[in-house]
This record gives C-alpha cells, structure tokens and sequence, in this order.
C-alpha cells in the first residue's frame, strides 16, 4: 500500500464541475480518431496474402510484423502517456497522426522484410500515442461515467475498422495494396491531426457522489512510481493479462481453428443471412466486440467494476467450454464467438475505468497506459496456444483459457474488490489524519 508520506494531498473540492456539451464533443473526436488507427490491426490481415503474393516472404514472416506492431503499440503507451499528462493531448495526438500517416507510407514502399518490420515500428509508436491518450483524456472527462466513456472510446477501436474494410478490399483488388496503403494510411493520417487541434483537457473534474456506493472512487492522485509500488496494480494487471491472452489467441487462431473442426465453409444460416461459418463468425465477432465495450462499461457504473468483471469473465469462460465441446457445429461456433467476444472486449473499458477510479485523474492517463502495456505481455502468450494445440489439439487450448477466465472472475469478486476498497479507502483516511490533528492542536 502507499503511504501517506508518498500519497499526494486530497483533492480540493472544485467549484463547478465541467457537465456541459463539450465533454459529448470530446469523447466523439476522440472515438473518431480512435476508428482511424483501427485498420492499422484489424485491416492488416487483408494486405498480408497481397505482400506475400508479391514478394514470397511467407506468411510467417510478414505476420511477425503484426506482433512486432502490437508490442510497439503496448508497451510504448506509458512513455507517451506520460508527455500527454504534461503537455496535454492535443500535441501527442497530432504526433500520433503523423506516424500512423508515415507507417503506411513506409509499408507501401517496403522491398524488404526490414522495412516492413520498420513500419510496423512506427506504425506501433503512432497508434499508441492515439490510444492511450483518448482513453485517458475520456477518463478525464468523464469521472462520473467513466466505463461508459472508456467502452465508447474503444469501440472506435474495437469496431472503427468495419467502416473501411470493403473500401480498403476493393481498393487492393482493383488498384494494388501499395495504393490502398498510400490513400488510407494518408487519409487517417490528417483525420487525426485535424481532430487533434480540437481535443484538449477538463480543466475541472469530480467524482459523481450519487454512485460512490457501488463506484469507490480516490480523492488522491497517485503518480506513476506511488501506482508501481502498490501491490493492487499488479493484480490488476495479472488479471488483465489472464484475460487478454485467451482474447487474442481466439482472435489470431479463428480461422485455424475453423479449418481444423472442419466447418469453416459449412453454410450456417441465421436471422436471414447465410454465409460460411468462418466468415459469418469474424463479422459477428466485430459487431458483439463493438457494442459490448460501451455496453459493459455502462454496466459497471451502475453495478461497480468488479461484479461486472465477474458476470464479463464468466461468461467468457462459459462460452469457451462450450467452443471447447460443441464447437464442431457451425451454428453453436458462430455464437459461441460471438458471444464470448461481446464480452472479452470490455477489458478495454473496464481496466481504464477501474485505474481512473483507484488512482486519481491527474496522472490517468500514464497510469491507464501503464496498465494497458498487458495487453502486449498478453501477446506474448499467444504463441503457446499453437503449440498446445499441436500437441494436444484445440480443446486443451480453450480448456486452459476457461481456466483462465474463471480464475479471473473470482480474483474480481474476491481479490480485486475488497483489495482496492481497502486501499481507497485506508490511504484517504492515513493522508487526512494529519490535517485532523492539526485541527485539533490549533
């Protein structure tokens, strides 16, 4: 726990709170600049058969690419977030449009894996100077809903890829991935800039007193090295990686692990459409992905963050089981995944929102950015799933993720709830003791 020499002062009550239309238009600029780096992962899988097709670098190689992109756009968060919390969003996001501009610059003159690798470099660096700082900067903004505002902000994430895949297909099919890369990677480039001059931070915030019940909330604000030392952070940051690991696993491995059940071109019909199995699943996945993110975080401002880890991460593992038995027939895979994407998407609005909540708004955003280098330690584990399932088949892989996110649910319930009340609560009350005594002896 952090102590009461380190912890900085309360918070001062303000005197108005910043509930005006503006903060609406800042989380919108923000959701729109977060769908503008979303091609930048989910858009990759369609250039990767197109650059091989060219160059004959195998599958394997250029796909190294995408983790290397993903590590980058982790783990360098804490760093940017930190000149966000300084100097504010406004220069980080404008720096962020310039490197997601010049990364696809890069990939449509790459002649060489190198420099392939190298775009993914700074594609990475640009997409998680955007990321981290409008999460951060809707965590500011919203103290009162902050699930709410965190889940929007990464649906653009999550979701902002659907709205450009068809062009950026048809563009490959008809004029080159190198054109698609140049007129996209261009295009959101100065989207984000553009937008970047406009977003700036709440200069007055506060927690909202009707949901303190269900909501704990810090009237401290906790720098990154007090965040380090306290042993909650690095629950938190455990779970997320119990949790994030199955996520990207199932998201990398779908199509492999469609082929290997033998239904990835079965027909499946639902609510009126019909399409392959495989093909059915991943738009189905992009849609539940999308909406469950701001859905759960609204959830968690009225039932609290960890009763709502618990339901998200329970269900994840009661869709996993099921992939794991039943996942043979095409119908039950289509909504099994569907499902148990709804819910894995939420770690993307629940962990800001929980940070926010227990560690101050002043330093949101680096702490946020910290805790979301998981994601990239998550990555990491993605590998051993191929390697599990080589050896033992794919239901040992989905056997070991339910493990996973039912351990996770219950350190939610009983691990990360009453650890995080505590430290709330315990380190308010050491820092106010001092002042109370100086009261009394005045």
């Amino acid at each position: 726990m952090v102590s009461s020499e380190r912890a900085a002062p309360p918070a001062q009550a303000p005197q108005q709170v910043q509930h005006s239309g503006s903060r609406w238009l800042q989380l919108a600029m923000g959701i729109v600049c977060m769908a503008m780096i979303a091609n930048l992962q989910y858009g990759w899988t369609l250039f990767v058969d197109p650059i091989d097709a060219k160059y004959h670098w195998g599958r394997a190689a250029i796909q190294l690419a995408f983790t290397i992109f993903v590590v980058t756009e982790t783990w360098l968060v804490p760093v940017e977030a930190w000149f966000v919390d300084k100097y504010g969003p406004r220069i980080v996001i404008m720096f962020g449009g310039v490197m997601i501009a010049l990364a696809w610059i890069i990939n449509a003159n790459a002649d060489s894996l190198t420099l392939l690798y190298a775009g993914a470099v700074v594609g990475g660096i640009g997409a998680g100077a955007v990321y981290g700082t409008c999460v951060g900067n809707a965590l500011k903004w919203f103290p009162d809903r902050r699930g709410l505002a965190a889940g929007a902000t990464a649906a653009g994430f999550g979701a902002g890829a659907a709205l450009t895949v068809v062009p950026i297909a048809s563009m490959i099919a008809s004029s080159g991935y190198q054109s698609a890369f140049l007129t996209f990677g261009i295009g959101q480039g100065v989207i984000v800039f553009v937008l970047a001059i406009f977003l700036r931070p709440p200069s007055v915030v506060v927690p909202a007193r009707k949901k303190q019940l269900n909501l704990p909330q810090t009237k401290i604000d906790y720098t990154p090295p007090q965040v380090l030392r306290a042993p909650i952070f690095w629950i938190m940051y455990l779970v997320f990686v119990m949790v994030a690991s199955g996520g990207l696993m199932t998201a990398a491995q779908i199509a492999p692990i469609a082929h290997d059940f033998k239904i990835a071109n079965t027909p499946v019909s639902l609510a009126g459409f019909e399409m392959a199995a495989l093909t059915f699943a991943i738009s189905l996945d992009r849609i539940f992905d999308g909406f469950g993110r701001p859905l759960f975080g609204f959830i968690s401002d009225t039932i609290g963050r960890e009763n709502t880890m618990f339901i998200a991460f329970g269900t994840a593992a009661l869709m996993l089981l099921t992939l794991s038995t039943y996942g043979h027939v095409p119908i039950v895979f289509v909504l099994a995944t569907a499902v148990y994407f709804g819910v894995f998407g939420e770690i993307y609005s629940l962990f800001p929102a929980t940070s926010g909540d227990t560690f101050g708004v002043k330093y949101a955003t680096t702490n946020n950015g910290m805790l979301y280098t998981a994601k990239g330690t998550a990555s990491l584990l993605v590998p051993l799933a191929s390697v599990i399932s080589a050896s033992y088949g794919w239901q040992a892989v989905f056997v070991v993720a339910v493990a996973l996110n039912a351990t996770a649910a219950l350190m939610a319930l009983f691990v990360i709830k009453p650890l995080r009340r505590s430290f709330i609560l315990g380190n308010e009350a050491t820092a106010t003791e001092p002042a109370a005594k100086d009261a009394r002896t005045a």
